[in-house]
């Protein structure tokens, strides 16, 4: 658990895939952001309300913000939605390929603000077409990236050995992440452990060059 002065970040890893779950719940108003509900609902909801220590509020649930499409990434936002009626929100691009219902389109650059918690949008073209990273600017502290599968330590997600995918992945890695944000933002992946850009940014030719 990472304490912020404004909000915590919860997480855990469910499922065979090890998939990273997120909660940001705001410490003023207990409204609580839900990254990618892979897997394992009882998990999840343990986990959310494990985050009412973090504030005096009543924590509650006030949006799902799925980082993309694969189904290892969605396997229990049916039933989140279901119990919680937290609306859902998706990369504009991939959410015909979500079967939940998904009630909010985001977009490059769009900036949502959720009872205290202000997210920004950043669209990364690759992994799948509407693919994004979620960002939170800590004003006391470095920024927290939240990447999905479209980076990780030691690389950016996986293209399938497309070269037009790496290419446009890779493009949107380095001008929408690393020539925007600075070395010590922390970043926080849809699988394993987390990072920052500082550690990665001197192997990004070398990311080029191997083409994945």
């Amino acid at each position: 658990m990472r304490d912020l002065n404004a909000l915590t970040v919860r997480s855990i890893s469910v499922s065979e895939m090890s998939n990273n779950v997120y909660v940001l719940t705001s410490k003023s108003s207990g409204a609580q952001v839900l990254i990618d509900a892979a897997d394992d609902a009882p998990a999840i909801f343990t986990l959310l309300e494990d985050a009412q220590k973090d504030t005096s509020a009543i924590a509650r649930l006030a949006l799902i913000i799925t980082t993309h499409s694969h189904w290892d990434h969605v396997r229990a936002l049916g039933e989140v939605r279901e119990l919680t009626k937290a609306p859902t929100a998706a990369g504009l691009d991939d959410i015909a390929d979500i079967a939940v219902p998904t009630d909010i389109a985001l977009h490059h650059g769009d900036v949502r603000s959720i009872d205290g918690i202000e997210l920004e949008v950043i669209h990364l073209r690759g992994h799948t077409p509407g693919s994004i990273a979620v960002l939170y600017r800590d004003p006391y502290g470095p920024a927290h990236l939240f990447t999905g599968d479209s980076l990780f330590p030691g690389g950016v997600g996986n293209t399938n050995g497309d070269a037009v995918r790496f290419a446009s992945l890779y493009n949107d890695i380095v001008i929408r992440v690393f020539d925007y944000l600075p070395d010590d933002t922390l970043v926080h992946p849809g699988h394993g452990a987390g990072t920052t850009l500082g550690a990665e940014r001197s192997k990004l030719s070398e990311w080029k060059q191997r083409g994945w």
